[in-house]
Parts: C-alpha cells; structure tokens; sequence
C-alpha cells in the first residue's frame, strides 16, 4: 500500500484499518529482498533485535490482540513469548509468512466487529476493537522505527 493513496476523508472504520494495513505493509517492505541470514542479523547493537525477531514480535501482537482479546480464542502465542525477539537464530523467512497469516486472520476478526465491541484482555481490562486497532498502529509505528535503522544498517536501504 503506498502512503498517499491512505483516506484522506472517510469514515472511521476504513481509516482505521487503512493506517493499520500500511503500518503491517511497511514492516513487509523492510523485510523484501533479504536473505534469511539477514532477517536474523542484529545490526544495531547492544540491542539484539532483528527484523526477523519484530515479525515474530508482531505475530503474538497480532494473535494476542485479535484473537485471545477480541475473538475471545483459546490460543497459545505463534512464538514463546519470551523469546519472539530472541530466538530468531533458527528460523527463517517462512516466520514472515506465519506473522502475514495472523493480520489475515486480525482482519477478518476486525471486520466481523464493530469498532464498539469489546473483548477481555489478559490482564482483565475491557477493550473496544477501535482501542486495539488504535493500539496496534502505535505498536507498528514504534517498531517499524526499529525497522528503519536495522534495514539502513544491513543494507543501507531508506524510506517507507
């Protein structure tokens, strides 16, 4: 999705899932072109991320917003998840795919919803989908900076 065909004058709902949909495009075009090898590189020491590790961040995001709070679903985390950023050593580019099978699957949920509905999280606090579709562009926006360093530093390559 390119940034400037976002809605610029619609509802809620669409905006809302257009800004969420170009925040997950972005983090797929940080990772296009690259080999497994430099999926899992931690470029930006002393941290240990990756970009392969903010996939598989993003895919217990995706699963644990979408569909333990919101679709009230019985579902372990795609990864450990004290180990999503962690453990990236063995996998490969196959984790992308998984991460792009859960905002299918967050999509769906979302448009099955009205922005007003609400489901439980974990932590026992009520939350209207609109609130985890705000919270989830945030999330994206946050690591998709991430992103942008680690990138520039494997390959040098810029911009969104």
């Amino acid at each position: 999705m390119d940034y400037d065909a976002l809605p610029r004058n619609a509802d809620e709902r669409t905006t809302l899932a257009a800004f969420l949909d170009w925040q997950r495009s972005v983090l797929t075009r940080k990772c296009q072109g690259l080999s497994d090898d430099e999926l899992r590189d931690r470029t930006a020491p002393p941290s240990n991320l990756s970009l392969l590790g903010l996939v598989r961040h993003m895919a217990n995001v995706e699963r644990g917003w979408f569909r333990r709070t919101i679709a009230g679903e019985t579902v372990a985390d795609v990864y450990d998840g004290d180990s999503d950023f962690e453990s990236a050593n063995g996998d490969s580019s196959s984790a992308i795919l998984r991460w792009q099978e859960e905002c299918e699957r967050s999509r769906d949920i979302a448009a099955a919803r009205p922005l007003d509905f609400t489901g439980r999280h974990k932590s026992g606090r009520e939350v209207s989908l609109r609130w985890v579709m705000v919270h989830m562009i945030e999330e994206y926006s946050r690591h998709n900076g991430h992103a942008d360093l680690l990138r520039e530093r494997i390959d040098g390559a810029v911009g969104y």
